[in-house]
């Protein structure tokens, strides 16, 4: 073998790793620590709200609970732990406007954590396709005009984890990205707060604030009028 030859398959066996190696090391990594979450859960026969319910208590009693929330609603996604199961507790545990700041600072940080997930191992994965479906339909407006669909989808209550991850697949701009899942999560992760901050216990046990409840179901139903708006004005300037 020449000095070139072995060059060359230096340089192809490195590309090979920089392009495949890593993302299969990472991967394997992300698939021990999903299995690690549901062996536990399964070992201490736990559910998702029995998990809350820790993470509850875990919230109280420490000084440092806010810091403690948005950090485990940022990294959230490597597990596909319920974002609106930590929504509601938000509210639940730090009342209606705490409960809301960090929700939503959680939030968008486990949005933008995920686009930087999807980014990484999303290349080459979703290539340009004239095929038909919503799944295809969604991927071409995401890529032709990026900030009007995420906010639609984040305004019809899609699933949060897979919006971010499928931006992140396609590289769109995170800052088109980021502003319209800011944007788009206000109405519902509000809405999920107040639902939660609407509960508290006394001497009969779990009790509701019916005016929150109201509220939330408001702002559920002004997301969904929102979502159908933009995809109005959008179909009308030929998106």
């Amino acid at each position: 073998m020449t000095v070139q030859s072995k060059t060359e398959a230096i340089k192809q066996r490195d590309s090979f790793w920089q392009g495949y190696g890593q993302r299969g090391m990472a991967l394997i990594l992300w698939l021990i620590l999903i299995g690690a979450y549901i062996w536990y859960t399964r070992a201490n026969n736990l559910n998702g709200m029995d998990a809350v319910r820790q993470l509850l208590d875990l919230f109280r009693s420490s000084m440092i609970g806010p810091l403690i929330y948005v950090a485990i609603y940022t990294v959230r996604p490597l597990i596909f732990f319920s974002s609106a199961l930590l929504t509601l507790a938000a509210g639940f545990v730090f009342g209606p406007v705490w409960g809301i700041v960090y929700s939503m600072l959680g939030g968008n940080l486990s949005a933008l954590f995920a686009y930087a997930i999807g980014y990484f191992f999303g290349e080459d994965i979703l290539t340009e396709d004239t095929s038909e479906g919503i799944l295809q339909g969604y991927v071409r407006r995401m890529r032709q005009n990026s900030f009007e669909t995420v906010l639609i989808m984040r305004f019809l209550f899609l699933p949060f984890d897979a919006v971010s991850y499928l931006a992140g697949f396609l590289r769109i701009d995170w800052r088109s990205f980021a502003l319209a899942s800011l944007l788009g999560s206000i109405p519902g992760g509000v809405a999920i707060a107040l639902a939660g901050a609407s509960g508290h216990f006394d001497e009969s046990g779990l009790s509701l604030d019916p005016r929150m409840l109201v509220v939330a179901v408001v702002l559920f139903v002004v997301s969904l009028i929102l979502s159908r708006y933009m995809r109005r004005r959008e179909q009308k300037t030929g998106g």
